[in-house]
């Protein structure tokens, strides 16, 4: 797997992580939260109908109060006088008042009036209670209506929960001893659970008392809360149970809400992974692998020539600027390693290396003529001759400052002497380097195969431009055609060629030299030419010297001929290129116009599996 894949798959786990993490938090805290509020919210509503239960019985109470600190309930309670049960204790008091039940009791329990009456049907109810002539004997409130105090509880009737409370009978201003007990009952109709409701604004149901429950209960389900609260009645048992039903509008309107917000924050980081992604890859990925797959294909093919010039002003391009540098300072090893491992292969191409050597000499024979010529020049003599005279030490003032000018102008000339001659030394020393190594070369080995090598035409050229002399390079301007720089680099013996282009520049130059000119061109160009079986290099080297005569075409690369003095040219040029591109497979052939038209010369390489390369690739 590559980085680019590991960096895409970690990214991946990352998100997959935070989404994991997103998903835990809404279930752990968020939705939690939420269901504690719906419990809360429900558990509120529970406590607001208990309050709504407790303030209709405080209601109920202030009735029974209001009737028990009467004057004349204190004495009816007395007397028993029927005209107050006619005007005051009839079914339109009851209706007035909203009850069901109203009993007054003497201090014995005993009933002295008791009226029940359905508020709807306008009929008697004869609930249990008001059918008795005196509370039981268990009554609980037996109690109070001793010590002629207030109370209310719950009791359970054959017609339902009925809602009881009692106040004591006192003289009308509150004062006793207390004659009994006024007890007014409301049962849980419909209506007063409806009130109920509507006062917590919650659905609320009455419910028969559940077994073994005592506390309060919250249930939940996918759609309520639901609290159920246990009552009891006077007696302290259970006698019914109200359930409130919330619904979870709080946890749908939360699921609803950190969808939105999962769904935005998925939105978002798919967003920011693509982004970090693209990034990622503009910045580092693509980079890297430029790199790499340069560096790969150098290994695979050994190609030198190509460079990566990422123009980037980060780590990037600086590890790339010194990558390319680091190709360019092992193609140069190379190129010198085999610039020093050339050795020729046939014994014929000694010959044509004492050639070389002998073109090398050349430059070196000028210049140490011209170096001659500058020493024979140099007023030594006469510099010794006047140093003597000034030495016998002449009476005559006018020749001593004669002869001081003349040393003068004597030691200025031989200082410009010198430093011409160390220039002439300098560039002999390079020449004799070059004999140097060509005579290395062929005292090695000549067996060795030639070593072929990834270049591009334009730098063969220039390489061998440096070693041809410099009267050559004066009198000669070399010019590569376009068509080198498009096709280019080529795999081929680079030591050969070079010295085969060495040999016609310098040929070139001479033929230019022939034709009377000052200075003349060679036009180099190069195509590939595709066969059947394999592709080759074609080179074209074409001058505007003195031309080559019809009749010579066929003979300038035989061995032993020219058309130059037997001085200096032996006729091994043009015979060992022909040897050198023959032992790499290739031909050689001259065209000419005739005389004072120019020549071109022609080469014809093969060339090796993956010969060419593009030249947009390399730079």
């Amino acid at each position: 797997m590559n980085i680019r894949l590991k960096v895409i798959a970690l990214i991946g786990a990352i998100f997959v992580v935070f989404v994991w993490a997103e998903v835990l938090v809404e279930r752990q805290v968020v939705m939690p939260s939420f269901a504690e509020l719906e419990r809360a919210d429900a558990q509120t509503a529970m406590r607001r109908i208990t309050y709504g239960l407790d303030r209709t019985l405080t209601e109920l109470e202030f009735l029974a109060t209001d009737w028990g600190n009467w004057a004349d309930t204190y004495r009816f309670v007395e007397d028993h006088d029927p005209g107050f049960v006619a005007a005051n204790i009839s079914n339109i008091a009851l209706r007035q008042l909203n009850v069901n039940l109203l009993m007054i009791v003497d201090r014995d329990g005993q009933v002295v009036q008791a009226r029940d009456l359905d508020l709807q049907s306008d009929q008697p109810l004869r609930l249990e209670l008001a059918s008795r002539p005196a509370l039981p004997e268990d009554f609980p409130w037996r109690v109070n209506l001793r010590a002629g105090t207030a109370t209310r509880c719950l009791l359970r009737t054959s017609h339902g929960i009925l809602l009881l409370a009692a106040a004591p009978v006192l003289d009308g201003h509150g004062n006793g001893p207390s004659r009994g007990m006024v007890v007014i009952g409301r049962l849980m109709s419909p209506a007063v659970v409806r009130s109920l409701s509507d006062q917590a604004q919650v659905q609320l149901a009455v419910l028969p008392p559940e077994p073994g429950v005592t506390a309060e209960r919250v249930l939940e389900t996918d759609s309520v809360t639901r609290v159920y609260r246990p009552f009891n009645d006077l007696y302290g048992e259970p006698v019914m149970g109200l359930r409130v039903d919330v619904p979870r509008e709080i946890t749908l309107r939360g699921y609803r809400a950190v969808r939105y917000a999962s769904a935005c924050l998925l939105a978002a980081a798919v967003i920011v992974l693509i982004l970090l992604v693209v990034v990622l890859n503009r910045v580092i990925l693509s980079p890297l692998a430029l790199v790499t797959r340069h560096a790969v294909a150098l290994g695979e093919n050994k190609d030198l020539t190509t460079r990566l010039n990422l123009q980037r002003h980060d780590e990037f391009g600086v590890l790339a600027r010194e990558f390319d540098r680091m190709v360019e300072r092992v193609a140069a090893s190379r190129t010198e390693l085999v610039d020093q491992s050339f050795e020729a292969g046939f014994a014929e191409l000694a010959r044509g290396v004492l050639h070389n050597i002998g073109n090398a000499m050349t430059p070196i024979g000028v210049r140490l003529a011209t170096l001659s010529e500058r020493l024979r020049a140099a007023p030594a003599e006469d510099t010794a001759q006047a140093v003597t005279e000034l030495q016998a030490r002449s009476a005559d003032p006018q020749r001593t400052a004669d002869l001081e000018q003349f040393l003068r102008l004597a030691s200025r000339e031989m200082a410009g002497t010198v430093r011409a001659a160390l220039e002439d030394v300098a560039l002999i020393t390079r020449q004799t380097s070059i004999i140097q190594t060509a005579l290395t070369e062929q005292l090695r080995a000549t067996h060795n195969e030639h070593v072929i090598e990834p270049v591009r035409l334009t730098e063969l050229v220039a390489q061998s431009l440096e070693i041809v002399p410099d009267t050559c390079r004066r009198r000669l301007a070399v010019e590569p055609d376009e068509s080198l720089r498009r096709l280019g680099v080529v795999r081929l013996a680079r030591t050969v060629l070079r010295l085969v282009l060495q040999n016609l520049i310098i040929n070139a130059a001479d033929a230019v030299r022939d034709a009377g000119k000052e200075r003349g061109t060679l036009r180099v160009s190069a195509e590939i030419v595709h066969e059947a079986d394999r592709q080759q290099l074609h080179l074209q080297c074409v001058d505007d010297g003195v031309g080559i005569p019809a009749e010579h075409l066929v003979r300038v690369f035989e061995k032993g001929f020219t058309t130059k003095s037997r001085e200096t040219n032996h006729g091994i040029g043009l015979h060992w290129c022909a040897n050198a591109i023959g032992a790499l497979g290739g031909c050689i052939w001259a065209a000419s116009d005739g005389r004072g038209r120019g020549a071109a010369l022609h080469l014809l390489v093969p060339l090796t599996a993956r010969e060419i390369a593009p030249a947009a690739g390399a730079a």
